[in-house]
């Protein structure tokens, strides 16, 4: 990605991508999980929904503003 003469804007867009990033990843765990629950594998699907849980978790700031530095 090129930079700018801006470093906040160079800030916000990589936060954007970042987060678009991750949205992809969650979509595609729903997915996962949906196909899971028509297979019936039930067991599957809530350890891949717990580990999704986790990341969550552990991904606060992707939602929480960063303190400047």
């Amino acid at each position: 990605m090129p930079s700018s003469d801006h470093p906040e804007i160079d800030r916000l867009v990589a936060e954007l991508e970042e987060a678009e990033a991750y949205e992809q990843r969650l979509r595609q765990v729903i997915v996962d999980v949906r196909d899971r629950l028509a297979a019936g594998e039930h067991a599957a699907a809530l350890s891949m929904l717990n580990a999704a849980l986790n990341d969550i978790d552990a991904a606060t700031d992707v939602v929480t503003p960063h303190a400047r530095r």
